[in-house]
């Protein structure tokens, strides 16, 4: 059963033998090639497999590997770091122009902010990632932030609140790291169920408590202010670590079973999109602390 995540589904997160990676892990032996068995870049679903490729083709293993071209090279780690760079900076030059021009201009920065969720929906059901469309999704949504971080900055009690929400972001990354790196974390499909559906959970009631606020007025359902919105601030950022051991788990399986090097683009278009998510759900909940 493949995961409800339309990013992940498509790039082999497979629960079908108790591992959230590309179908199985490496085995021992023969069996540990990468290019044979149940993975999902051999011959037989693999959009991009090589028909000379010995490996998919059942040949012996002694033959010399197959030498890749400059367009069909798996990926390598040095890829997803140079990416996943370009893709964060976008946001970062996005956020400046945002915070620097668009700060009483929210009007236009939430128009920029719902272009970017339709272009990351139109990414994750995209077969292949597209260099273009991320980096415009990141663009656009690095505006959004800049722009609404402006505005929270220049609000009584809340100065310095932005710059506090980036250092939070970047502790849980690095704690979720090394967390993940040690194996105190371990990505299996019951841990990724269990992320999907505490997801989907959570997203649910937000979307729940919008409506309240919109045709109910006040705070609606009580999510995003006083001690339940810290209870939910807080669940939110730990989703967001939860996603990004997700992230890496995708990052390394790609790696181990010779992804193609564009698939390095979704590996920086998902580690955004959990950092986006994170930084937001840490802003609020410093704007609840700090506001209360």
């Amino acid at each position: 059963m493949r995961s409800s995540n339309p990013v992940f589904s498509r790039r082999g997160f497979s629960r079908d033998t108790g591992y959230a990676g590309f179908n199985a892990p490496p085995q021992a032996g023969a069996a540990a090639n990468p290019y044979a068995g149940a993975n999902p870049y051999a011959q037989g679903g693999n959009p991009y497999a090589d028909p000379t490729n010995p490996y998919a083709q059942g040949q012996p293993a002694t033959q010399a590997p197959p030498q890749y071209t400059p367009q069909t090279r798996p990926m390598t780690m040095d890829d997803v770091v140079a990416r996943t760079g370009m893709t964060l900076g976008t946001v970062i030059a996005g956020a400046t122009v945002g915070w620097l021009f668009l700060t009483q201009s929210l009007g236009f920065a939430i128009g920029a902010g719902l272009v970017a969720m339709v272009l990351a929906l139109v990414q994750s059901f995209k077969r292949k990632p597209s260099p273009a469309l991320i980096l415009a999704y990141a663009a656009l949504e690095g505006v959004f932030l800049g722009a609404l971080s402006g505005f929270i900055n220049g609000l009584p009690n809340m100065s310095g609140a932005p710059m506090q929400a980036v250092l939070g972001t970047m502790a849980v990354f690095v704690a979720m790291l090394v967390a993940y790196k040690t194996r105190i974390v371990r990505v299996t499909a019951r841990f990724t169920r269990f992320v999907m559906i505490a997801a989907m959970g959570f997203v649910l009631l937000s979307l729940v408590n919008v409506l309240f606020m919109v045709f109910g007025g006040g705070e609606g359902l009580g999510f995003r202010s006083g001690g339940l919105g810290i209870v939910f601030g807080i669940v939110g950022v730990v989703l967001g670590a939860l996603f990004l051991a997700l992230d890496f788990k995708q990052v390394e399986d790609g790696i181990a079973y010779g992804a193609p090097r564009e698939e390095s683009w979704l590996a920086a278009f998902g580690l955004t999109l959990t950092l986006v998510w994170i930084y937001m759900e840490m802003l609020r909940l410093i704007s609840i602390l700090r506001g209360d």
